[in-house]
């Protein structure tokens, strides 16, 4: 019987193979570059990745995915080598699945949407967290029943007729959009209930965190608002939305910290996260935080700016803060391969420096930290005397950073 995709705290470290099917215009580098994301995506759920296997094709196959002889390539691997998972880069059709699964014996089979689905599901921990990444998991389980009933296939009724498995599965998709109706609903209350808190802070001025997943968001949510906030080096540390309360010069302000964004975020997920997302945009301005250190950090920013796009959310003030300089150092790609910059002068010279409202720091070290809240408490203030056009006004340069809260 095929295993159950599950994570694991077992002693034992199941062991995986990666599978990509990559274009033959795109780099090795780049393909290579995926996979090491979907290889940290794999080890956020304790998975160690023996192998990674690149097929070059025009699109996937349609049956297989990779191809009979890439297939073969694998299966030869996997029985010689005691491999647990296999995984793949993208999502897998209902027939490619099928196909595998006939292919693949005793091993478990998994998708990029599957896996992230699973390291939500890890990380969720309030009760609408926990809803959301259920209906997802549910929404992503329907279109794919048939085949989980494919041991079934042989035992049919005549014309007319339905064997057991036909029923039981018939059985298991009205279960599971019943499943689906009822998580609905529970949801829908739930955002009522987030709209109404939402509601309540509309005399506020709202700033969230935005940015790629593993971009430091949490940890400098932590340095700005002198906080508890959990923060870990792994893919969505942060499922759940933390909001808290600043003050900058006596203007208080809300600051969210939101789940990160990724390359093929599963679709499920963004339905089923819209109240989370609504934070984001129901917020007055966005602090869009880039890992400069990563060498796709233009692309990361794109994939953000497309999400942001996708939820209506684009268009909103928003402050580039450029984190993690500190680990810039003996980068060998470009743009700055040739004079990486040394300095934040350096960095403000550069031709992602030179626009307007952004800024550079390390949020480990603290660098360049007084220059954020400068840039933070002029995007905050000048919403806050669109609310309160008669409120003494302060000076950016003379910064007091008062206490924060946490708001349930």
């Amino acid at each position: 019987m095929k295993k159950e995709f599950q994570y694991t705290s077992e002693k034992k470290i199941p062991k995986a193979v990666l599978v990509s099917v990559a274009d033959k215009q795109q780099s090795l580098h780049k393909v290579q570059e995926y996979l090491d994301e979907l290889e940290f995506l794999a080890e956020t759920l304790g998975i160690q990745t023996e192998k990674t296997f690149i097929q070059r094709l025009e699109r996937p196959d349609k049956k297989t995915f990779v191809g009979k002889g890439k297939l073969e390539e694998i299966v030869a691997y996997i029985k010689h080598h005691d491999i647990d998972v296999v995984i793949f880069d993208d999502d897998i059709s209902t027939v490619q699945s099928k196909n595998l699964d006939r292919e693949i014996q005793d091993v478990m089979i998994v998708d990029r949407s599957l896996l992230i689905l699973q390291i939500f599901s890890k990380r969720a921990q309030t009760a609408q967290s926990k809803l959301q990444v259920e209906l997802a998991q549910y929404q992503y389980m329907l279109p794919r029943l048939t085949n989980l009933w494919s041991h079934h296939s042989r035992q049919r009724g005549g014309i007319g007729m339905k064997g057991p498995g036909e029923t039981e599965l018939e059985t298991d998709k009205r279960i599971i959009r019943d499943k689906i109706s009822l998580l609905k609903k529970k949801l829908e209350k739930l955002d009522k209930q987030s709209h109404v808190r939402r509601k309540g802070r509309d005399r506020m001025v709202r700033a969230a965190l935005v940015g790629y997943t593993n971009v430091g968001k949490s940890t400098l949510m932590r340095l700005i608002g002198k906080t508890d906030v959990f923060a870990e080096n792994k893919l969505f540390a942060t499922v759940d939305s933390t909001v808290r309360k600043m003050v900058l010069n006596n203007i208080p302000f809300l600051l969210t910290d939101t789940v990160g964004f990724i390359r093929k975020l599963p679709t499920t997920l963004v339905e089923s996260f819209k109240s989370t997302l609504d934070e984001i945009v129901e917020a007055d301005i966005l602090l869009h935080v880039v890992d400069i250190s990563h060498e796709s950090f233009e692309e990361h920013i794109q994939v953000v700016n497309e999400t942001l796009r996708e939820i209506g959310a684009a268009d909103k003030p928003t402050l580039l803060v450029f984190n993690k300089i500190d680990s810039y150092q003996d980068k060998e790609y470009p743009p700055f391969e040739d004079h990486p910059p040394a300095t934040i002068e350096e960095w403000k010279q550069t031709y992602i420096g030179k626009g307007e409202d952004t800024v550079f720091i390390s949020a480990i070290k603290k660098d360049n930290i007084d220059e954020l809240r400068r840039e933070i408490f002029k995007l905050v203030s000048n919403r806050y005397y669109e609310i309160f056009p008669n409120h003494e006004k302060y000076d950016y340069n003379q910064l007091w950073l008062g206490n924060s809260e946490e708001e349930n």
